[in-house]
């Protein structure tokens, strides 16, 4: 059973934008108590390149939400970053006791196995971001989904994963941020997929799109079929590039070009209909001449940089393999996705079917607080809505209150520790940080406890992936194996 009446704090650490929400959870109810957006400093790509400039920004954020709400934030979740995160093909084994069934348990034991255990080209370095099973196997059958699986006699379990890995400096530049401010950070997501999860309908997933996020300064799409997170890219473009070009073309501040590219700003000049024909007069002052710039050729900037932007998408799109199985098109997110005409030009580079996404408002209620239910806060919802499903404890305390919260200890365990296994089904697909595991609830695989009526429990068994190699495709013949 959840948890009741705890508070959830989340941000969204964007290149534009540092976004704190603060949301009551009560039984499976999510009620936004508190959004607020302020521009971001110190951040690039995504990623936090200045942490004493970003913590500033997170400070005042803090102190805001704290004097507003009454509370104490004594924890945070966290985006993780987006650009800069390459993905591989591996797939990992586990030995069973085949005179037993296949458990829910022993599946989550593999994923969680496959996220701790997965060998780093650059462990110094690098750090799994998440993992993604795409598919199982006993030994005989290939490419059964996780349901297949449970109920089935075998002497082995088998998963195909997809692992997501970026740079450990940029995880540790987050952290840098709230130990400044004194604040734990719960848990890191990997955003792709808990944005996904409220911005794109099962119908959608099951049947295969292309979600794609338009970001400041990074573009990503993620890609989804069966219901499973198939593919990721990101590229290093986005508003901030269109905002450039119109700087640089129309020799006005970046203030001022980014101001206008949000007012006036559409892309494909000959569908913008009457307004195309307007001029902006913009004013100078002792220094410098006033400046006109009709609206035809603003557009004709922003149609060429999302020409390019668009080209760059559909290349990751025909690299993944599933440009032909997406039945439900492209749905589009993000600050950029306001831009007008956006949907209508991507359907008409593209040919899929194209939507706008924004956070599907039954999730939770948000009363009075109606920016979470915008393009640019679909990360923040999805924050807010993983965490909620994982059960996280309460964030916050009483200003006036005596109660502690205890610190949590966030420790990445090591390789001679038992590895801990989610609690819920909804984690298949969110991306965890290595170093926190939910709680631990039952034994390794292969290796279960007793009943209820157990007085002693059973030894627990630390388990040792194998990984077979790199499997793309569900193909499992000629693999060499290694164990780790």
């Amino acid at each position: 059973m959840d948890m009741e009446e705890r508070h959830i704090v989340t941000i969204d650490l964007g290149t534009s934008k540092t976004a704190l929400t603060v949301a009551g959870i009560n039984g499976d109810n999510i009620q936004i108590l508190y959004y607020k957006k302020v521009p971001s400093h110190g951040m690039k790509y995504s990623y936090v390149l200045n942490s004493g400039k970003e913590s500033d920004v997170v400070r005042s954020l803090v102190e805001d939400a704290e004097n507003e709400l009454k509370i104490k934030i004594k924890r945070v979740i966290v985006g993780m970053p987006r650009y800069n995160v390459r993905q591989e093909a591996k797939s990992g084994s586990i030995e069973c006791n085949r005179e037993e069934c296949i458990t829910t348990e022993e599946i989550e034991n593999l994923k969680s196995l496959a996220l701790e255990q997965y060998p780093l080209q650059h462990p110094d370095t690098e750090e799994v971001f998440g993992i993604v099973p795409q598919s199982f196997s006993n030994g005989d059958e290939i490419g059964l989904t996780e349901n297949d699986m449970i109920g089935v006699s075998s002497n082995i379990l088998e998963g195909n994963f997809k692992i997501f890995i970026g740079k450990r400096q940029h995880l540790h530049n987050i952290d840098m941020i709230f130990k400044d401010l004194n604040i734990d950070v719960l848990k890191k997501y990997f955003t792709p997929d808990t944005t996904a999860k409220v911005v794109l309908t099962p119908g959608e997933m099951e049947n295969g799109v292309a979600l794609i996020d338009l970001g400041a300064a990074v573009t990503s799409v993620t890609i989804y079929y069966q219901n499973i997170m198939r593919h990721y890219a990101a590229i290093p473009f986005g508003g901030r590039s269109v905002t450039s070009d119109i700087k640089t073309e129309c020799l006005i501040s970046t203030e001022l070009a980014e101001n206008i590219k949000k007012a006036f700003g559409g892309c494909m000049p000959d569908r913008l209909q009457n307004l195309s024909e307007k001029t902006l007069h913009i004013k100078g002052n002792p220094m410098s001449h006033d400046t006109q710039i009709q609206v035809k050729f603003l557009s004709e900037i922003i149609t060429a940089r999302m020409k390019e932007i668009i080209d760059a998408i559909l290349f990751e799109i025909q690299e993944s393999g599933f440009a032909d199985n997406l039945r439900s098109g492209v749905v589009i997110t993000g600050g950029g996705a306001n831009l007008m005409n956006c949907a209508a030009y991507i359907k008409d580079i593209s040919g899929y079917d194209v939507r706008t996404g924004t956070p599907i408002r039954h999730l939770f209620s948000s009363s009075g607080n109606d920016g979470i239910c915008n393009v640019d806060a679909s990360v923040s919802a999805g924050l807010v809505t993983a965490a909620k499903h994982d059960r996280m404890p309460d964030c916050t305390i009483g200003i006036d209150s005596q109660v502690n919260i205890p610190e949590i200890e966030i420790e990445k365990p090591g390789r001679d520790e038992e590895v801990q296994t989610p609690d819920e089904d909804y984690t298949d697909t969110v991306f965890e940080q290595s170093q926190e595991q939910p709680e631990q609830t039952h034994g390794g695989a292969g290796k279960r406890q007793g009943g209820k009526d157990s007085k002693e429990p059973k030894p627990k068994k630390k388990k040792t992936i194998t990984w077979i190699g790199t499997l793309f495709k569900e193909v499992y013949d000629s693999l060499d194996k290694e164990n780790v």
